[in-house]
């Protein structure tokens, strides 16, 4: 019996080829679309899940309050917070610090191997979190100072490691930067998962902070708020009814503001959590995007519905063809079960041919996929552990299954339920509810559809918008150099640094040149205990500041509002004998002064120290347009770790480079030159939010695709239903565009209610988004307009194209049976 309904079922898919395609390509394109984009979302999910403690490891998180105002959210705090919560709670078990120190240059003899991101972590960073140990010993790894943790592929770099004998590394002696110290290689560790919220090349032990760089505050203190908490809860803890006790535990610790001039509250964050749902400030882990996720999984399952009612909408518009093949087989004797589990056959050969071909698709769009995704992707992240468990696995799985079933089984039901005295009768016709639903099915898909266009215009408008905007400041054609790594503070470091950038202002191709602790796009410092010197004494405020030499504003184009630029004379290695400043616009409203011509002269108090308010610029964007433009002052300051900002001209860039690159090894020999283009590195803030954009623009183009092949279909059916109609017509004189018109009609009428439909749903989902940017775009009619007509003009053209062929075919052969 099974062989018969397989051996029926592909005769009647071979005798109607074009139907079979369209719903076969159809269900494929659905198919490859929803397997690209899950193995995207499951990536994503699947952060820290190899983790065997992640469900019960938590981040701090730490808000700041002034004046009744948050001033700071973020996971930076003070050090001896987590020590303190393990102290006083019994449900901690555990508890590590983590010092971000950046990307680090090593020295192995003679050997320097630049770049390598590190961490200075606790020696119970190994107990609480997995990473696989391949030499040495993790247990007690960073007990003590001046011990690190290298990964796989960094041995490999420092120790010309050609095979797997990582043994050979422990015991090794490297030095850190400019440590006048070596430190021990004590455990090699494989490479750090993509898949991890921490990513790292090097540990470092945090008893080396301590120790070996006399940083007493790194221990236990609640001043510095410059370090990073992971803690373990006891397993079966609730983290929300913990949250509950942090209230006593700030009042205990910080005592209101007595302590650290704020308000603290603090509150916990779940590690697999930390990816996807990051919006605190200082980040030192690799984010995500949840809407980016969210949205792209709602995508996927809108297209492989879209392509399920394009086959239920064609199977139930051809019942009138196929109900006297139904009628027959019920007076032979058939059943109605035998009748649905003969086109549920049919339904399951179709989605398992589809399935093989949406594999075959993804394998051919993979590499590109993994290109615009930047991830190395594959059919095995399908499988992996996400944030559910394996719920987005097992949840495609059942997905795929009640798909094949439903668009299987509605049509099936329907065929199976004819009567067959009056098909065999001629009487029978298409039932008014089965037109309802098929009408309501291609609403439905256009009205998705419709969406999604809308969708990645407005997103592509947003994008366009950040990238246009002018910041305030000129990152166009700006080098930046990172400072030198093995160079000293001393009292001749400042005279050296104006050196340099005196002699990098005379290379043919720059412009002009300036160092700075941060560029734009870094996340600046902040001091928080700012006022005005005429103001409250016991109303505080809380700034940005950056240093920076006194070409910076020349070399980033900013505009001086009021006052003057530095001078050399501002500047002195003695940090207590600078005192004048210069504010934006942000900072001088927040001190109270109505004008920036008013705050000239003036003083500004951080903590004790006077500050001569010298110059006031116009407010300008240091990170994305995410972001409000906060209140922010520049000091006089060099430091070894300023950056070096150079503007160049748009010719001969690599010759410039070059010789920027001599001058740098001239100044500081020994140091490695490393060098960025600015404006591709602020550009990466929106990173996320162009992946939206570009997974709108594909995957709608996708469903539009779908929907039009199921709008081919059922207007390819329609026409031939009514070709004697149209004979008739043609020969009583109606023209082709009478025709056209005819047949069209119908189907954009659909089309115009789905956009109806979508408009209100596109706005709300698309302006709810839009709230995430302090600074962005309003949703123009115009874009719903647009968004309407590309859906019209689409569904025309796949309309248009049958219903001319039939408009413009010969009514004596549609009227020759007659």
């Amino acid at each position: 019996m099974i062989k018969s309904y397989f051996k029926t079922a592909w005769r009647n898919l071979w005798k109607n080829k074009v139907f079979s395609l369209i719903n076969i390509l159809g269900l494929s394109l659905g198919m490859a679309a929803c397997l690209l984009i899950l193995q995207y979302v499951n990536f994503e999910l699947s952060y820290d899940h190899f983790n065997q403690n992640a469900p019960d490891i938590y981040r701090i998180v730490n808000d700041r309050y002034q004046n009744n105002k948050l001033i700071q959210h973020g996971t930076i705090t003070y050090s001896g917070v987590s020590k303190a919560m393990k102290d006083d709670y019994p449900e901690v078990q555990n508890y590590t610090r983590v010092l971000p120190m950046g990307q680090q240059i090593l020295t192995y003899n003679d050997k320097k191997i630049p770049k390598e991101q590190a961490f200075a972590v606790d020696n119970s960073f190994f107990s609480m979190f997995s990473y696989p140990v391949i030499a040495g010993d993790s247990k007690t790894a960073l007990k003590e100072a001046n011990t690190v943790v290298i990964s796989e592929t960094l041995a490999r770099k420092i120790f010309d490691i050609h095979n797997n004998n990582f043994d050979v590394c422990i015991g090794k002696l490297i030095k850190v930067a400019q440590d006048t110290f070596p430190s021990k290689v004590i455990t090699v560790l494989k490479d750090v998962p993509e898949n991890s919220f921490l990513q790292f090349d090097m540990l470092i032990s945090y008893q080396t902070i301590i120790h070996s760089y006399g940083n007493k505050q790194a221990d236990y203190d609640f001043t510095d708020s410059d370090y990073w908490h992971f803690i373990q809860l006891k397993s079966g803890t609730d983290h929300k009814v913990f949250d509950s006790k942090l209230a006593a535990f700030s009042q205990r610790h910080f005592q209101g503001n007595k302590i650290s001039g704020s308000i603290e509250k603090f509150h916990l964050q779940p590690l697999l959590k930390a990816h996807l749902y990051s919006d605190t400030e200082y980040e030192i882990g690799n984010t995500g995007s949840y809407t980016v996720v969210w949205g792209l999984l709602i995508i996927a399952f809108f297209i492989i519905g879209i392509a399920w009612v394009n086959y239920i909408n064609l199977a139930t518009a051809r019942s009138v063809e196929r109900a006297k093949e139904v009628g027959i087989r019920k007076v032979t004797g058939a059943s109605q079960g035998q009748l649905i589990r003969q086109f549920l056959t049919e339904s399951f050969i179709i989605n398992i041919i589809s399935l093989g071909i949406a594999v075959m698709m993804v394998y051919l769009a993979q590499s590109a996929f993994n290109g615009v995704v930047q991830h190395q992707l594959s059919f095995a992240y399908l499988l992996k552990r996400g944030l559910g468990g394996y719920l987005i696995s097992v949840g495609l799985l059942v997905v795929i299954l009640m798909g094949i079933f439903i668009s299987g089984f509605y049509p099936a039901f329907v065929l199976s339920a004819f009567k067959p005295i009056m098909v065999l009768k001629g009487r029978f016709s298409s039932s008014k509810r089965g037109v309802i639903l098929r009408k309501g099915l291609v609403i439905g898909q256009f009205a998705i559809t419709v969406v999604l266009i809308t969708g990645s215009f407005v997103v592509y408008k947003q994008i366009k918008y950040m990238n246009e905007q002018k910041l305030g400041v000129n990152i166009d054609q700006m080098l930046v150099v990172n400072g030198p790594s093995f160079v000293h503070q001393d009292t001749t470091f400042v005279t050296r640094t104006n050196a340099l950038v005196a002699e990098l202002d005379q290379i043919p191709g720059v412009k002009n040149a300036a160092t700075s602790f941060w560029v734009p796009g870094n996340e600046m410092g902040r001091n928080f205990g700012i006022r005005s010197s005429d103001g409250d004494p016991n109303t505080h405020f809380t700034m940005r500041y950056d240093g920076v030499s006194r070409d910076y504003l020349k070399t980033y184009g900013m505009q001086l509002l009021a006052g003057r630029n530095f001078t050399a004379t501002d500047y002195d290695p003695d940090f207590n004998k600078l005192h004048n400043l210069i504010l934006n616009e942000n900072a001088i409203k927040l001190l109270g002064f109505k004008s920036p011509r008013e705050a000239i002269g003036h003083i500004m108090l951080n903590q004790t120290k006077k500050w001569d308010i010298v110059g006031v610029v116009a407010d300008f964007h240091q990170k994305s347009l995410r972001y409000p433009i906060e209140p922010t002052f520049l000091e006089p300051v060099l430091n070894i770790q300023s950056q070096i900002s150079i503007k160049i001209e748009t010719k001969n860039v690599a010759a410039t480079v070059d010789a920027v690159k001599e001058k740098y090894k001239t100044f500081f020999p020994g140091n490695i030159f490393d060098y960025s283009f600015l404006d591709e590195q602020f550009n990466k803030q929106y990173q996320n939010d162009e992946l939206f954009g570009k997974a709108f623009g594909i995957f709608g183009g996708f469903a539009i695709l779908i929907a039009c092949l199921g709008l081919l279909g059922l207007s390819l059916f329609a026409t031939i239903q009514r070709t004697k109609e149209i004979g008739v017509r043609k020969v009583l004189g109606a023209s082709v565009s009478n025709i056209v018109v005819l047949l069209s009609t119908d189907f954009i009428k659909l089309v115009v209610i789905a956009i109806a439909i979508a408009t209100p749903i596109a706005w709300y989902i698309l302006h709810n988004w839009l709230q995430d940017f302090a600074y962005r775009i309003t949703i123009s009619w115009w874009v719903f307009g647009l968004s309407g007509g590309v859906a019209i003009a689409v569904a025309l053209a796949t309309i248009s194209f049958q219903a001319i062929k039939a408009a413009v075919a010969n009514p004596v052969k549609s009227l020759r049976s007659e």
